[in-house]
Parts: structure tokens; sequence; C-alpha cells
């Protein structure tokens, strides 16, 4: 497991973490079971046993099989594929532990699903972030925890306290390992130049340099230039996910053909709706550097692919959330 550099050290030992383990409850929805435990082993504590079946009609059933009565209770559901079933898996389960007593119910989410339709690029649009967050919250959320949202505004959607965390410590500890000394990080979008460059002062203020690009439809992108000098240099393209990848490896070819002597992708949530294998183990990227908020299951690894974990950040801040201490102090 990877801890992120930004953590303060020394830290107490997992299992020392929580000084009342019987208040606090850990369950996993069916979206990321194995993020779900390797966040359990990180506090030392076990998930909590729920039946999960489906009806014959499709219809979905959830049961929490022990007491929560006066618990503080975490739900760890990412809304990833197929997200609607997974949005519904996460509301029951918000509703059962409401109906059960529970002191608290905190929806970790650590991806968030319809985090791109954000505000209204149309007339007759729907804004979906914000339709989901009023579902999660009628459902009976007491708070949010999620990771790196697509853009900050949606923790206004909410009318609850959310805790946004971000990936990046662990995406950062690894390029650390590489010992670069020519890195030059790159920003896929204008819209994507705070991400890239908040990312490129962790890295000893590195250089930034920008992709100008021209949207034609959704999900399709034409890379027109680079704004910034990236000639000779190892090139890490700084993104918040990789959906299709079109934009991505686009991105790359283009950072290639003017010069970089090496390209690396980095992301925090591997969506990989097809072709994204297809494109992204095409030899454009040294290497692809994911993590594991959405599982990647077996059949999509590729070479190039190295996922991370995250279990550490979302485990350290469930701890500090439920022992009331800060959790903005863990990317300072």
């Amino acid at each position: 497991m990877i801890r992120p550099a930004t953590l303060p050290l020394p830290l107490p030992a997992p299992t020392t973490y929580l000084t009342d383990h019987s208040r606090l409850k850990l369950f996993a929805g069916s979206a990321n079971p194995p993020l779900a435990q390797e966040i359990a082993h990180y506090l030392g504590i076990d998930l909590g046993p729920m039946v999960r079946k489906r009806f014959a009609d499709g219809e979905l059933y959830i049961q929490i099989q022990e007491s929560i009565r006066g618990c503080d209770v975490y739900l760890i559901q990412p809304t990833c594929q197929p997200v609607n079933d997974h949005l519904m898996e996460l509301l029951i389960m918000i509703d059962a532990c409401r109906r059960a007593s529970a002191r608290q119910v905190t929806a970790v989410i650590p991806y968030y699903g319809y985090a791109r339709a954000d505000r209204k690029t149309a007339g007759r649009e729907s804004i979906t972030a914000k339709l989901v967050a009023n579902l999660i919250t009628q459902a009976g959320a007491s708070r949010v925890l999620a990771m790196d949202l697509h853009s900050a505004q949606i923790q206004g959607y909410f009318d609850i306290p959310v805790d946004h965390v971000y990936g990046s410590p662990v995406l950062l500890n690894y390029l650390r390992s590489k010992n670069f000394s020519d890195l030059v990080v790159v920003s896929p979008d204008v819209g994507g130049v705070a991400r890239a460059r908040a990312f490129a002062n962790k890295l000893d203020d590195a250089p930034l340099a920008i992709i100008d690009k021209r949207r034609q439809a959704h999900n399709v992108a034409e890379v027109m230039n680079v704004v910034g000098d990236v000639a000779g240099k190892t090139a890490v393209l700084v993104d918040d996910m990789i959906d299709t990848a079109g934009t991505i490896v686009e991105g790359a070819r283009l950072l290639r053909k003017v010069g970089a002597k090496a390209v690396y992708a980095c992301a925090t949530h591997a969506i990989f709706s097809p072709p994204a294998i297809e494109r992204l183990s095409s030899g454009v990227f040294e290497e692809v550097i994911v993590t594991n908020t959405i599982p990647v299951p077996e059949s999509s690894y590729f070479d190039q692919l190295r996922v991370l974990s995250v279990a550490s950040i979302v485990g350290e801040t469930i701890w500090r959330v439920h022992e009331d201490s800060s959790v903005s102090s863990m990317f300072r």
C-alpha cells in the first residue's frame, strides 16, 4: 500500500487509530470491494456484514446485518459504471442505515458519477451533478467524502458537509521515485490548468505547458497546439480522469511531434470506456499512472498501466472525520 508523502509522520499503526472501534462502522457497496477492504485494513477494522441481492424483476435489496444504532457509518461506493446501478445501491444503503438509527451516515464516493454534467452548456439540459447531490442528501446522508471531483463547484451542490480529498499525493510520490530532472507538467486543456499548476508546484515548481484544443462533440476532441516548451523534456499529462482516452492520447501524440522525449499520463479516475485500452496501449505513453478509485479489471491491464492505491488517503480521512480532526492539513 502506498502512503501519501503529505500525511504527517510518524503516524501510529492503523490498529491504534480508533479510540472506539464500536462506534465506527464501515460497509462496502458492490462497486469496488477491493478498495473498501484496503481501507478497512488501513483502519484496523472489519467491513460490516450486509446482504445484497436482486429480485427476479431486477429490484435491489439491501439489509445491514448488525446493529448500527448510534454509530458513525461510512458507506464506500464509487458511482462508476454501471453508474445508475451503483448510485441506486448507494441510495438504498443510505436509507437502510438511516432507518436503522445510525447517528451519522457518510457516503464515501471515491469517484462521483455524473460530475461532468455540472452546468448547462445548451438549452433544456439537466445539471445532473446537482440532481445526484439532491438524491444523496434526501436519501439521508449526513456527510459526503469524495475524491477529485471534476469541478470544485460540485461541493456547493450539497446541503450537507462535503470533504473533498485528492489522489495527487500517491501520484506525486510515484513520480518523485522516478527522479526526473527534466520534467514538464502538461494540462490537456485550458480547463485543467489550475489542476496541472498545483501538480507542478508540488514537483519542485516544475515548468507548465498547456495543450490548446477545440472540442467538436462529446468524447471527441481536436488537439491544436502546445503552449510552452516541451522539446527534449519528459512530459507528464495530468487530468482528473481518463474516459475514452481520445483527448489525452491526441495530446501525447502532439507532445511527441513537438519534441517531447517521453510522455507519461497521470489521472485519478480510470474510467476506461471503449476504446480507451486500445488507445492507451498503442505505445504513445511510457506509463499510464492511475489510482484504484474505480476498479480496473485484469482483462483491461496493459504493459504501460500502473494502478496506485488511494486506500491510505481515504482511510486517513475517515479516521480524521470520526475523530473531529482536520482533513485539509493532510494536503498542505
